[in-house]
């Protein structure tokens, strides 16, 4: 099984650039092309939080259009820069959305590998939480599960990742995730976006890594006293390839014109 990560689309309303600059409704568009032209093809698109850019109106609108031409199934869940009501009318028809309730989440149970999406959305706020009512249905869920290889989407990483202004912005709330992820072997990988840049990390016995962005990248500058700043790297996307026996391989791929 083939699963595509993008994230951190921050598509703007129409004429808009993100940060007076950046040009994200082209970025979309030639992401796009980029994962219709795959082969094999994916399975799944995830996109890992931050579809939109405000939010403000006009951007699901646009983001509606530059992903009907999307040709693999996606799913998506909400990033510090999404609104729930917004995304869900961006998602309607799709097979995967969840019922009307205060969290997006949501499982994905046919494909070779198990999709559990969570929401660490907090409204007005950059940082991200998983409160106990978001933990106690990841728990059930998980109980649900048999064994079967599964990989958790979370926005915010559930950890540190060595960048300050990004480590006061993760999740928070993780503890009960944590013992979650120690007691269910299966979770083979917990995908993330947030960070505008490629990590990875051992977490309670599994992988947590986070995504680049698929519209422009935070500098790497590791001083603690370092400010947030645009890198000129290239946007890039995830490949994770699960196969029976062997878990999953993921590899970066940039994404170019």
């Amino acid at each position: 099984m083939l699963i595509a990560q993008i994230s951190d689309l921050h598509v703007t309303e129409p004429g808009e650039l993100a940060a007076g600059r950046i040009d994200t409704a082209t970025a979309l568009a030639t992401t796009v092309a980029r994962l219709n032209a795959l082969r094999p093809r994916p399975d799944l698109v995830v996109i890992t939080g931050d579809l939109a850019n405000g939010p403000h109106p006009g951007e699901y609108e646009a983001l509606a259009r530059l992903l009907a031409p999307l040709e693999p199934p996606w799913c998506a869940i909400p990033g510090n820069h999404d609104d729930r009501d917004g995304l869900r009318r961006l998602c309607a028809g799709q097979p995967w959305l969840p019922p009307e309730g205060p969290y997006f989440q949501y499982v994905i149970d046919h494909l070779p590998v198990r999709v559990i999406a969570l929401d660490t959305l907090v409204p007005g706020e950059t940082s991200g939480l998983l409160c106990g009512r978001r933990t106690e249905w990841l728990e059930r869920r998980l109980s649900e599960s048999d064994g079967r290889p599964t990989v958790l989407l979370m926005h915010h990483p559930p950890h540190e990742v060595g960048v300050r202004f990004m480590d006061a912005l993760r999740c928070f709330g993780t503890e009960r995730l944590g013992a979650l992820v120690g007691k269910h072997p299966e979770i083979e990988r917990i995908l993330c976006g947030h960070v505008h840049r490629p990590t990875q990390v051992r977490w309670h016995g599994t992988i947590s890594s986070t995504a680049p962005s698929a519209a422009f990248l935070f500098a790497l500058d590791l001083d603690p006293e370092a400010p947030a700043a645009v890198s000129p790297e290239p946007p890039a996307m995830a490949l994770h390839l699960w196969r029976h026996g062997h878990g999953i391989v993921s590899h970066l791929v940039p994404i170019s014109p």
